[in-house]
């Protein structure tokens, strides 16, 4: 209890003392997380919403494919774009391993089948009818499925929060592409098991402090935008 209670002092300690490194820290893992989940969903809701919609042969294993990306194991992640990357890789020429770009990469992989299977999941939510009833009214195919991703956006949102959850504590993808470098790579937790390894406890917790806190608030404000869309 007492190396807890260290842990939390250790944290409003470092905030309120503006120590630069933490807030480098919290930074990076914030963008680098942040900007993961938005190209997730850039690519995540139009496949998820191309799933639910259309019909072709291999669908139900291309379906069986994204609900099992939902489930990658970080390190295996880590392991293949590492691979990719790698100087002999096939994208070795862009230098990238080592760097925020490496580990935005390797949280896309990630994050992408967990925000296309829940878009997939939102989706097909909609009844069919609905959708043909708007076909028969004489909106456009683009135009419907404008419509089915507003009534599907509550349960969507569901799927930003769980990709950003996803990427931000994740630590084996992040530790193998990113090299945990002081000042370039070191993200919240990368920080958690280097400061734990040398068996700074109270460090380590207060890190770990400062990521339950910023996922907390991530989740908050998207909560609040899920429930006022819930509301009479």
């Amino acid at each position: 209890m007492d190396l807890l209670l260290g842990g939390v002092r250790q944290a409003v300690a470092l905030l309120l003392a503006g120590d630069g490194e933490t807030w480098a820290i919290l930074w990076l893992s914030l963008v680098v997380s942040g900007s993961a989940t938005l190209i997730s969903l850039a690519m995540g809701i139009p496949a998820g919403t191309a799933l639910a919609l259309v019909r072709f042969p291999g669908r139900g294993l291309v379906v069986s494919a994204v609900n099992a990306g939902m489930g990658l194991p970080p390190v295996v992640v880590g392991l293949l774009v590492t691979l990719v990357l790698w100087r002999s890789g096939p994208l070795g020429g862009l230098e990238l391993l080592y760097t925020p770009a490496a580990i935005i990469l390797a949280q896309v992989v990630i994050a992408a089948p967990i925000v296309a299977g829940m878009t997939l999941a939102a989706v097909q939510q909609i009844p069919r009818e609905f959708r043909l009833q708007l076909l028969a009214l004489g909106a456009s195919r683009v135009q419907m499925v404008w419509v089915v991703l507003r009534e599907a956006r509550l349960p969507m949102l569901a799927a930003v929060m769980a990709g950003f959850g996803g990427v931000i504590s994740e630590i084996g993808a992040s530790l193998m592409v990113g090299g945990n470098i002081k000042g370039q790579t070191r993200t919240l937790t990368t920080a958690m098991v280097l400061e734990t390894g040398k068996g700074n406890f109270d460090v380590a917790i207060a890190l770990s402090i400062l990521l339950l806190v910023l996922v907390f608030l991530v989740n908050w404000a998207l909560t609040g935008i899920q429930q006022r869309g819930t509301g009479p």
